[in-house]
């Protein structure tokens, strides 16, 4: 009796606050959905969503302790059929082999690969000796090699070359990034490149409405380069059109060293930036005349001209996920203010998590998605604890100054662990380049921006891309300095995969929960923190075609090539918590490798597989060509036969046994793997 009484008192403390954690309870489902290795059958499904229906009919005759828990119970199994709907209406051909032969289609995208080589992105492909139905939906290529040949890529021109495809890569290690799963959500069904110029094959037509912005966007980033050249032109591109493929991957990385490549990327802070000062514009100009100040809801018309403002911002912007997420924050921000509700709460937050998860489920899993929500969710619960609490933030004239201090603290401290997980790196001066930067991108960039779309029109623009570029040069400026300074940034190795959701629940659980065991969320953290750092590192990679190898060693992990798989190397390397490059990490790659009194034997190409002798059992060989069978000597063969079955491998060393880990085995058989027919390994 007493134990019910206590959790009847306990859920009733929640009572106000139990819609925060609606999405949440998805996200649980969503996340089980993408974690487990196989497929579940339309009968699961079927069976999961007939679950939720009772569960959620069943909680109005449950007790009240008792109904929020069934609640999330249903709201876990509707998470996780979203996320299965979601994916099963995303499916489109993908390419199962190999190809190398003429590849026509329409452009549709246009950006810039790691490798800085411009890259396009087509539909209604067309690929010869492919039959329609087998040929994917979207393909993307980078343009390698001298394209001074090449026609200008436009939007929705048809052009066509002769290159390579192959289909999308698993992840480069076992628990990895998994590229097919985020290439299935994109339709994407080949990547490749060519070193071919790339010809125009028909113009670009009208097409649907989807090209016409496109062009627009284009013809607008073109228009900004013009008067601004160079990466100053660049980041103003990507900031106000999505555009990214104008700036050099030196002032990307000094971004990224310094934390302030969020700036670049359309979310939360430009769309917030440009709604509030269309919000305060419009505000201001109805209250300058008297008898619409007193007769007219002025805030809301404010509010209704701000949401507009951003619906042109988001399809200006390309439309990716990050901006959809921040459109929808801002319409129920703005929504909030229309009907007369306060505008930034943990409840509007989480209406605007509950619409990205249920359109959009395979974000959960991306960094923007836990990035831009961990910043925000932070920063509403931060000021709305100080509102509550009657905390100043210092005299009037000082309040401007500690609030943006206190933001870029806050919004620092609660995105740090999610893009440590993500990209392995740690900037120790970001705070301080967003103190910098951020208060010149609200003040000067993007009301210039808001004021060039408006003298557009009539060929007036220039001055606006002027003061523009000043508040641009500054930021870039800022991020050279930073980069330039000893150790500013530090790498991490990437954490297991329990890490990210521990420290997620513990964060949340420190937010929502009502009462003293919300500090029950302190330990979820901590457990999380110490989990990362008794992550175990493997002391072989594979990759999965066998083209290069990794043993971890002392001194850190040594490759067996220093050129050639560099996007795998860098990977490796990245989770390791390694800053060296390729090269320097092949420096230390010994004559005679030994892993638990195994010899390592790498042999990349046909020559060096010819050379070899006959192996012995006290070897591991790893081979870049198919080994014909049979294969005299008992040593463990790693070729590209086998690892087409395993996908990347890892080998763990535990009481000098060898444990095999692959790629196969972590992200199962799904929808978007493309697994050869044979046993799992």
């Amino acid at each position: 009796m007493g134990l019910r009484l206590g959790l009847a008192q306990m859920m009733q403390q929640q009572r106000g606050h139990l819609v925060g954690w609606v999405p949440v309870c998805l996200a649980v489902g969503i996340g089980t959905y993408f974690a487990i290795g196989v497929e579940p059958s339309n009968i699961l499904l079927f069976t999961t969503a007939a679950f939720a229906f009772c569960f959620g009919l069943a909680s109005r005759f449950m007790p009240e302790a008792a109904s929020p828990l069934i609640v999330a119970v249903a709201l876990a199994l509707l998470g996780f059929d979203i996320a299965a709907w979601r994916a099963h209406s995303m499916g489109a051909p993908v390419l199962g082999w190999r190809y190398y032969g003429p590849i026509e289609g329409r452009i549709v995208a246009i950006d810039r690969s790691q490798s800085d080589a411009l890259r396009l992105t087509l539909d209604r492909v067309v690929l010869a000796r492919v039959a329609p139905h087998n040929t994917p939906k979207r393909v993307r290529i980078s343009l390698h090699g001298d394209q001074s040949h090449s026609i200008a890529a436009a939007p929705g021109l048809r052009v066509m070359t002769t290159g390579h495809l192959s289909p999308p890569s698993g992840p480069v290690e076992p628990g990895g990034f998994d590229f097919q799963r985020y290439a299935w959500f994109t339709r994407l069904g080949a990547v490749g490149y060519t070193r071919n110029p790339v010809l125009g094959a028909a113009p670009a037509l009208a097409g649907r409405a989807g090209l016409a912005i496109f062009r627009l966007r284009m013809a607008a980033s073109a228009r900004i380069q013009s008067v601004l050249p160079g990466d100053v032109g660049g980041f103003a591109t990507a900031i106000t059109t999505g555009d990214r493929s104008a700036m050099s991957q030196t002032g990307l990385n000094n971004l990224r060293a310094s934390n302030l490549a969020h700036l670049l990327a359309i979310s939360g802070l430009h769309m917030g930036l440009l709604s509030a000062v269309v919000f305060g514009a419009l505000r201001t100009s109805l209250c300058l005349i008297p008898w619409v100040a007193l007769h007219w809801p002025t805030r809301s018309i404010a509010a209704v001209g701000a949401m507009m403002a951003a619906g042109v911002y988001l399809a200006l912007s390309g439309g990716n996920v990050a901006t959809e997420r921040a459109f929808i924050m801002v319409l129920v921000a703005l929504g909030a203010l229309v009907i007369g509700r306060r505008a930034l709460t943990l409840r509007a937050v989480a209406i605007a998590a509950i619409i990205v998860l249920s359109l959009r489920p395979e974000a959960l899993t991306g960094p923007g998605f836990q990035m831009s929500f961990a910043a925000t969710t932070a920063l509403v619960a931060v000021f709305g604890w100080l509102r509550d609490a009657g905390r100043s933030l210092g005299p009037r004239w000082l309040a401007p100054v500690t609030a943006t201090f206190l933001s870029s603290a806050v919004a620092g401290l609660f995105t740090a662990p999610v893009g440590a997980a993500h990209f392995n790196t740690i900037a120790h001066y970001g705070l301080v380049a967003n103190l910098l930067s951020v208060p010149l991108m609200g003040l000067m960039v993007m009301p210039a921006a808001v004021a060039a779309l408006v003298l557009a029109p009539f060929g007036l623009d220039n001055l606006a891309f002027w003061v523009m570029g000043i508040g641009l040069r500054w930021i870039l400026g800022v991020a050279d300095f930073i980069t330039q300074i000893d150790n500013s940034q530090s790498h991490v190795k990437g954490p297991g995969p329990w890490v990210l959701p521990l420290l997620a629940m513990g964060f949340l659980w420190l937010l929502l929960w009502q009462g003293k065991l919300r500090y029950a969320g302190l330990a979820m953290v901590l457990t999380g923190f110490v989990l990362w750092g008794r992550t175990e590192r493997p002391a072989l990679l594979i990759a999965d075609n066998g083209s290069i190898v990794g043993l971890m060693t002392p001194k850190g992990r040594v490759l067996s090539k220093p050129k050639g798989a560099g996007f795998i190397a860098l990977n490796w390397l990245e989770n390791d918590g390694d800053n060296a490059d390729q090269a320097k990490a092949a420096a230390g790659w010994p004559n005679r490798k030994k892993l638990a009194g195994k010899e390592i034997v790498h042999l990349s190409g046909k020559r060096a597989l010819a050379q070899f002798g006959i192996c012995d059992g006290g070897q591991i060989v790893v081979s870049s060509t198919v080994i014909e069978p049979p294969w005299k000597g008992g040593c463990d063969v790693f070729d590209p036969n086998r690892l087409g079955t395993t996908g990347a491998v890892a080998l763990f060393v535990a009481n000098d046994q060898l444990h095999m880990r692959t790629a196969r085995q972590m992200t199962g058989t799904r929808l978007w793997t493309h697994w050869p027919d044979a046993k799992l390994q």
